[in-house]
């Protein structure tokens, strides 16, 4: 998938799932410009690594969102491609889950990919072109105990990338989302062995995925060779919730 020449905003990308679809866009020749909230170490590893550009955003500085969309149009002349990647987990059961945890998921998970939607399409329309690709969760589609407000938020991002796709695909402007799997990353790693082993029986392919293979479903999306996907939601999960 060549992305030479494109112009990327990758949302929360210092490391994980963000950082290696950094990794694969820069690779393929777009020019990336991504987020981070606190991780600024890996931030600038990363942005050492690529040739991409760091930029300390949260999901709730409004008009840090509007300034970065602004900036990138401005010396860009475009933005091709929207990644929101960004999200946090805050898992707990509900009936001892605190308002803040809540608040706190739902705010960064849904909310900040609606503000960055909102910001960047607006500089999409003007191009009448754009891919916006959002990063959901298998969790989002399934019932899943303990994490009633990260599933709430990313079964609604699913719901957000499709109404995106309605309003905007007279105009040219693409919007997808990915729901992954188990990923092979630091939230992954912490998890106890014998819970690793028993969610790995529950994948048809027995394993978990790597960042990676998420990247390339997503460099797919950002690519001219999937001209004519919009709307759909795609599940990259190693089979767990499509085989029984």
């Amino acid at each position: 998938m060549k992305l030479e020449g494109k112009v990327a905003i990758v949302t929360g990308a210092s490391r994980g799932i963000g950082a290696a679809i950094v990794e694969n866009f820069t690779r393929n020749g777009a020019k990336v410009f991504f987020t981070y909230k606190s991780s600024e170490d890996a931030a600038k590893e990363l942005a050492a690594k690529t040739g991409a550009e760091a930029v300390k955003c949260a999901q709730d500085d409004v008009a840090g969102i509007e300034a970065l969309a602004d900036r990138v149009f401005a010396e860009c002349g475009k933005i091709d491609i929207l990644v929101n990647n960004a999200g946090v987990a805050r898992d707990g059961f509900m009936m001892l889950m605190p308002q803040k945890d809540w608040d706190e998921v739902l705010d960064t998970n849904l909310n900040g990919a609606w503000r960055w939607t909102k910001a960047v399409s607006r500089k999409m329309y003007a191009k009448k072109s754009g891919s916006i690709i959002f990063i959901s969760s298998v969790s989002g589609l399934v019932g899943v105990g303990g994490q009633t407000n990260y599933s709430a938020s990313k079964g609604a991002i699913c719901a957000l990338a499709r109404s995106a796709a309605a309003e905007l695909a007279a105009k040219g402007i693409r919007s997808n989302a990915i729901c992954p799997g188990f990923i092979e990353t630091g939230m992954v790693s912490k998890m106890p062995r014998d819970i690793v082993r028993a969610q790995k029986e529950r994948i048809a392919m027995k394993r978990f995925g790597r960042p990676e293979e998420i990247a390339e479903v997503a460099a797919f999306l950002a690519s001219d060779s999937s001209s004519y996907i919009t709307g759909q939601t795609i599940t990259a999960d190693g089979g767990m919730t499509g085989c029984v």
